[in-house]
């Protein structure tokens, strides 16, 4: 009978290990359920302070946000602008259109280059005489004193690769002149550097900013509830079990502020976006003010929640010090 009996012992003790754990688990479960729904009932019995604390922490995310879709639509143009960055071969005089049609099927055949356009004398001089509108002025020439050329598209836009070209393009029979200016390629990479760097030190501050606002709104909330976080912890409540109600309340002003920080960006480009594309059209360039999408919202509203929730999680942790040295 003893020898029957002994094996379930360890399996009933197994049996009520694992009971014990469940419960425990649907009782944190329920906990962390029931404090995030009070804390969100607390924000709502007091709407107009908690409307003006997501609002400060909405206008301290806007400006990093805007700064960093305007980075990124920089950074489109930038490889737009890349792929234009073109030389301009310029032939002798004396070569004619026969020859420059070979030149142009020699700079063609170049590994380096991708792609070529042959524009002759005659087409340079009324594409000239269309840009500056001097029609009847440039009629009155003996002859046309613009030569030939082939503008060259690199395969390598960079700034290297394409000063190498231009010298192996100078040694071509029949080119004159090889003209490339990367002067304002060079000056938009150092620009989008700057703006980069100035994003990320704005975003470090703002984020900053997001911290103490929240920081501060719930100190103000742990002062409140002084008495009661004293009693609970002479009971045998844990630092976590008291921490967790003011955690979910930074949790709901940071997701609240990044709501309001999309619907601003939303609103903010909807209104801009009709002046904008007016004032591009004047210079016959389409350009459109870049929106959130799916991935940038989902990162606006994480980033917002998780500096709320890490602003509480500072605020809690330096009162619990304070009542512990007590």
């Amino acid at each position: 009978m003893n020898r029957r009996e002994s094996p379930q012992v360890p399996r009933r003790g197994a049996r009520s290990q694992r009971t014990g754990v469940a419960s425990r688990a649907r009782a944190w479960a329920r906990h962390h359920r029931a404090m995030c729904l009070d804390s969100a009932w607390r924000l709502i019995r007091y709407p107009l302070g908690s409307l003006l604390t997501m609002l400060a922490i909405a206008i301290a995310l806007v400006l990093p946000a805007a700064l960093w879709l305007t980075l990124d639509s920089a950074r489109l143009l930038d490889a737009e602008l890349e792929e234009s960055a073109t030389l301009t071969v310029y032939l002798a005089s004396d070569v004619g259109e026969a020859q420059a049609m070979r030149v142009n099927q020699a700079l063609q055949a170049h590994d380096e280059v991708a792609a070529t356009r042959l524009i002759t004398a005659a087409e340079g001089m009324a594409e000239f005489q269309q840009a500056l509108g001097l029609t009847d002025a440039l009629s009155r020439l003996d002859g046309n004193p613009l030569p030939a050329s082939v503008v060259v598209s690199p395969r390598d836009t960079a700034p290297q690769a394409v000063r190498l070209l231009s010298e192996e393009l100078e040694t071509v029979s029949g080119v004159a002149d090889v003209r490339l200016d990367l002067a304002w390629l060079e000056r938009l990479r150092r620009l989008a550097e700057l703006g980069q760097r100035l994003t990320l030190a704005l975003g470090v501050l703002f984020g900053l900013g997001v911290l103490l606002i929240v920081g501060n709104t719930v100190r103000l909330a742990v002062e409140s509830r002084r008495q009661e976080i004293e009693v609970v912890t002479l009971i045998g409540a844990t630092h976590a079990f008291v921490r967790r109600p003011f955690l979910y309340s930074g949790a709901w002003y940071g997701l609240g502020g990044g709501l309001l920080a999309w619907g601003l960006l939303t609103l903010g480009g909807g209104w801009l976006s009709a002046p904008v594309s007016a004032l591009a059209e004047s210079y016959g360039a389409h350009f459109a003010l870049p929106r959130l999408d799916a991935l940038g919202s989902a990162g606006l509203l994480f980033s917002s929640t998780l500096l709320g929730l890490l602003g509480a999680w500072i605020a809690v942790g330096r009162h619990l010090a304070d009542i512990r040295a007590r």
